[in-house]
């Protein structure tokens, strides 16, 4: 399968968010601060995110099906976490569970493209999914980190 320049494109910039977004949390916490399960959670989802790029740039549908449920269906912060997140959210907690509920199915999409082996819908779909990502950590990362770590 030949890709247009314009799903090059579109690959390159979803390896690049996708490695900002990745490290961006890890980055900015404080060495005194007690990291919050939820930095697991989003570390392991980078590395998800990687190996999806890897599998598209392989043409490894099978990899990518297997990868983004993975994202889809990421694991939970603990109650107590949760409970903490919730308080700071606040009336943005909706907008927050948006973006969650915008990367479950992007991710479901995208698994399904790639079961169906259409690389175009597969790019289409990962396109989504970083935007989904990119979407939330531009709006609630630096305040997330600031609140909870201090920097």
């Amino acid at each position: 399968m030949e890709l247009s320049s314009a799903a090059i494109s579109t690959l390159l910039a979803a390896l690049i968010l996708g490695a900002a977004s990745q490290s961006a949390i890890a980055e900015n916490v404080n060495p005194g601060a007690e990291p919050l399960a939820l930095q697991k959670v989003m570390k392991d989802l980078g590395k998800h995110m990687q190996t999806i790029t890897d599998g598209i740039s392989r043409e490894d549908w099978a990899l990518v099906e297997k990868t983004a449920p993975l994202i889809g269906e990421h694991p939970q912060p603990p109650v107590a976490e949760k409970t903490r997140i919730i308080g700071f959210m606040g009336s943005k907690m909706g907008k927050f569970k948006s973006y969650d509920g915008e990367t479950h199915n992007a991710a479901h999409v995208l698994a399904q493209a790639a079961k169906n082996g259409d690389g175009r819908a597969v790019i289409n779909a990962f396109q989504t999914l970083q935007t989904s990502c990119y979407n939330c950590h531009q709006e609630f990362r630096k305040p997330f980190v600031k609140h909870f770590y201090g920097s």
